[in-house]
């Protein structure tokens, strides 16, 4: 949720508005806005303006800040994408393991029904 005006972002992470505004216009980052068009920044956009900072005190321009704040958007997402596989997959196994159990019971006790020799 967007709490910080414009000014006060700025402030927080070391900044001019200009760039803010600039990194807005390269699609770096969108701010909530309130009803009367004002920008309001969240602790999320605080963090995007930071590693914007880092990225161009790396050296990179706009464009390559844009390209890895994607791929870093992209990673997480893969990353949560995967959780959830890994989640589910364990709990495959452990139907499968249960099935497997059932069935092995099923065969014993038929076995057992039907007597020696008759399977």
């Amino acid at each position: 949720m967007g709490v910080y005006a414009i000014s006060v972002a700025a402030e927080l992470v070391g900044t001019g508005q200009q760039n803010i505004r600039q990194y807005e216009r390269k699609g770096l980052l969108t701010p909530e806005r309130t009803d009367g068009g004002t920008r309001r920044y969240s602790e999320q956009d605080l963090a995007t303006l930071r590693r914007i900072g880092a990225l161009l005190d790396e050296g990179l321009n706009l464009a390559g800040v844009k390209l890895v704040l994607e791929l870093e958007a992209a990673n997480r997402g893969l990353t949560e994408d995967n959780r959830g596989l890994a989640d589910h997959n364990r709990e495959l196994r452990a139907d499968n393991k249960g099935l497997r159990k059932d069935l092995k019971e099923a065969r014993t006790e038929r076995d057992a029904q039907s007597g020696p020799g008759t399977h």
